[in-house]
Order: structure tokens, then C-alpha cells, then sequence
């Protein structure tokens, strides 16, 4: 079928049942919060080692890893419920993990007491796996056991989904969070356990119109909500002009890859191509930590001592634009989608570059990480039925 044929059959389901849209909410990341409370730079100081030391997919059967740098910044969350009756659960969606979390009852960590804990003896839906699962981040980790319960998401019934209970969450990495868990929306591939991921669940139950969801993220102030994510379709309201489709190059991650990284037109970076991820879970842009800081030179940014980057404001005008070339058309990032104002302190406006540098080595990577940062100025769609990732301009 011709692209703009399937597009067009795309755009006609808009109505049908099988689309489900998830309200995203915006809210202060743990990084943001952490700053405002003067603690930002002691945490990071005492982890930054760890930040970097990023390996991720080759799971066994109870043990997978992920960047916590994923998490610490996300800002766009929605929600879901696990059970009968229906337990209410904050979570990220993200295709840069696979697995579904949430703090269970059992768990007497202080960062599950202050959130929503699953309770399996108040659902009548509920059935124990057993099996332990470990899950280990780049500044904690969190263990506990896989079950099985209805899970809803947006009216959508998934039934007898594997999920996990988390039983143990140390110290204090998920302390600020403002999410409860997480449901990963990448591959089966790199799901820990060998769980089920939740989308691959809603494709073999018949609950979408087609194997695709979309994103749409909005970090706009003015905007009543933070976007939302589309499970079964597209909405052409999201984006201008054509939707541009590149392969997936590794069925993990939403992985692609990527021509070459131009500043002010000129090519920097990646002149002989790289592979990237599409990442819904980093709000940040990262890439390898040579080019990040060659990158931050350019800019003028200096180090805030607290692992993050400033600009001065008054230079705004005059910074460049970033480009990120993917299948041979060019994604622009301006200096108002890479730099974030923020308040130090409640006084003083700082502005932020939206760029960290991040080394993950072989066989994973290197890999250059497109999070929210990018996701936020361009409609993003994720197809498994032919394993592509469609980028659009997003209208604000």
C-alpha cells in the first residue's frame, strides 16, 4: 500500500473503538526538585560514577538494566489501574524499557510507603507468578516478584497481564519521584523476566485497530495538559506535512539510525551515521560524552556543578540551531526547544541546555538517546506492525 494510501486509512480510524488516547500530565521532574532544595549537586557527585557506567539489554531470565537517567528528569506521566476493583497507578510510559512495575503492599521501602502500592489480596483478578524479577538502574535498583491481574489503561482491558510487584526499592532514587511505576513500551526482547510487555499484550488481545501508538508530548506552559499517547492510531491534529518513516535497525529499543548531528547547518557529529534511540522515558538529549561536551563548547554552556549545563540567557538569541538528520531529512531543534528556563532556588532564572553526555558502551551502544527534548517538537509513531518509527513536526 502506498504511504499516502496508509496514511490516509489511518487518519479515517480516528473514530473507531480500537483507538485509546492517555492523557499525559506534566509535572516538576525529580532533577527540577532536587535543585530547588539544594541537593541536586551532593546527589549527583555521590552517583555520577554510576550515571555513566549505562548497560542495558542482555536480560537473563529475572534481571534486566536501565539508565535511571531515563526517570530522573521525566516529566510526562499518565495514568493506568492494575486489578478488580481497579487500583490506581501514576506511571510512565516509555519506550526506552519493557517491563510494567509498580510498588507492591509487601514492600516497606520508604519510597513505596509515599506512593500507591498494589494490594493483590484486594483483587479478585489477581494470580501469583512468583518469580523473582531485579531491575537495576544507574543509581538503585528495585527487586521483587511477577503476578498476573487485569490492567486498564484508558478503559482498554488487559487481561492476565505479567507484571511486576516491586518489594524492595533502596535508598533514595524513586524517593522524589512522582511517579509510581512504569510501563515500558519497547520490544519483548528486553523485558526482564521475559514478561509480556503491554503493548505486545493489547496486539494479541485484539484491542487495537492497528499495532501502532503515537506520541505527543508538549512542554508549553499555556497547554492545558503535558500530551498524550495515542494506542491504536494516529491524529493528524498533532503534526504538519508528511510523516516521515525510517526502519527500526534493533527490535529492543526503538532504534534507528541516524545520518549525522549539524550545528548552525554544518556537520558536526555522527558523520558517518550512528544509531539513536527514540526515547519517551529521557526527558534529556543525550549522546556520547565527547561529542555532548564538543557540543556544550559550541554553545558556551558551562558546567552548573550540580551535573547539568547553563547557558546565558542573554546569548539565546544568537545560539544555533541543532539539526539531527534521519533518513535524509533534516529535524531541527532551535534554541527554544533545547534550552529550559528554570528558577534556582525560587530567585534567580537559569537557563538549561537540554543536552547530557552519556557513554554506553558496546554492544548497546554507543547510542545517542532522543528523549523528550526532541520527542516534544516532533509527533512521534511507533509501528510494530512493520517496525518503523514515523517523525512529523508537531504543532504546539
Amino acid at each position: 500500500m502506498a504511504l499516502k494510501m496508509f496514511l490516509l486509512l489511518l487518519m479515517s480510524l480516528s473514530l473507531c473503538a480500537g483507538l485509546k488516547r492517555v492523557a499525559l500530565s506534566r509535572q516538576r521532574s525529580q532533577r527540577h526538585k532536587m535543585r530547588a532544595r539544594g541537593t541536586l549537586a551532593q546527589f549527583w557527585n555521590s552517583h555520577q560514577l554510576d550515571m555513566i557506567q549505562y548497560s542495558d539489554a542482555c536480560p537473563t531470565a529475572t534481571q534486566a538494566s536501565e539508565p535511571l537517567v531515563n526517570y530522573m528528569d521525566a516529566e510526562f506521566f499518565g495514568k493506568i489501574s492494575i486489578g478488580t476493583p481497579p487500583q490506581n497507578f501514576t506511571v510512565i510510559f516509555d519506550t526506552g524499557s519493557s517491563n510494567l512495575w509498580v510498588p507492591s503492599a509487601l514492600c516497606d521501602s520508604h519510597a513505596c510507603k509515599i506512593h500507591n502500592r498494589y494490594h493483590s489480596s484486594q483483587s479478585t483478578t489477581y494470580e501469583l507468578d512468583g518469580r523473582p524479577f531485579h531491575i537495576q538502574y544507574g543509581t538503585g535498583s528495585l527487586t521483587g516478584i511477577l503476578a498476573y491481574d487485569l490492567v486498564m489503561v484508558e478503559g482498554m482491558a488487559v487481561s492476565h497481564q505479567k507484571f511486576g510487584e516491586s518489594v524492595s526499592e533502596p535508598g533514595s532514587t524513586f524517593v522524589d519521584a512522582d511517579f509510581d511505576g512504569i510501563l515500558g513500551l519497547g520490544y519483548p526482547s528486553i523485558a526482564a523476566a521475559g514478561a509480556t510487555p503491554v503493548f505486545d499484550s493489547m496486539m494479541a488481545q485484539g484491542l487495537l485497530d492497528l499495532p501502532l501508538f503515537s506520541v505527543y508530548l508538549n512542554r508549553n506552559s499555556d497547554y492545558s495538559g503535558g500530551g498524550e499517547i495515542l494506542f491504536g492510531g494516529i491524529d493528524e491534529s498533532h503534526f504538519s506535512g508528511e510523516l516521515h518513516w525510517v526502519p527500526v535497525t534493533n527490535q529492543g529499543y526503538w532504534q534507528i539510525l541516524l545520518d549525522n548531528v549539524k550545528v548552525n547547518g554544518q556537520v558536526r557529529f555522527c558523520e558517518d551515521g550512528c544509531q539513536a534511540i527514540v526515547d519517551t522515558g529521557t526527558s534529556l538529549l543525550t549522546g556520547p560524552t565527547a561529542d555532548i561536551s564538543a557540543l556544550l563548547a559550541e554553545l558556551g554552556a558551562e558546567a552548573a556543578g550540580d551535573g547539568t549545563y547553563t547557558v546565558a540567557c542573554s546569548s539565546f538569541p544568537s545560539l544555533p540551531d541543532v539539526t539531527f538528520t534521519i533518513g535524509g531529512v533534516e529535524f531541527p531543534l532551535t534554541p527554544a526547544a533545547y534550552i529550559q528556563t528554570e528558577e534556582l532556588m525560587g530567585e534567580a532564572v537559569v537557563c538549561m541546555a537540554g543536552f547530557q553526555g552519556m557513554d554506553i558502551p558496546p554492544p548497546d551502544g554507543p547510542l545517542w538517546i532522543l528523549g523528550d527534548v526532541f520527542i516534544s517538537q516532533f509527533y512521534s509513531v511507533f509501528n510494530r506492525g512493520s517496525n518503523q518509527v514515523g517523525l512529523a513536526k508537531a504543532v504546539p
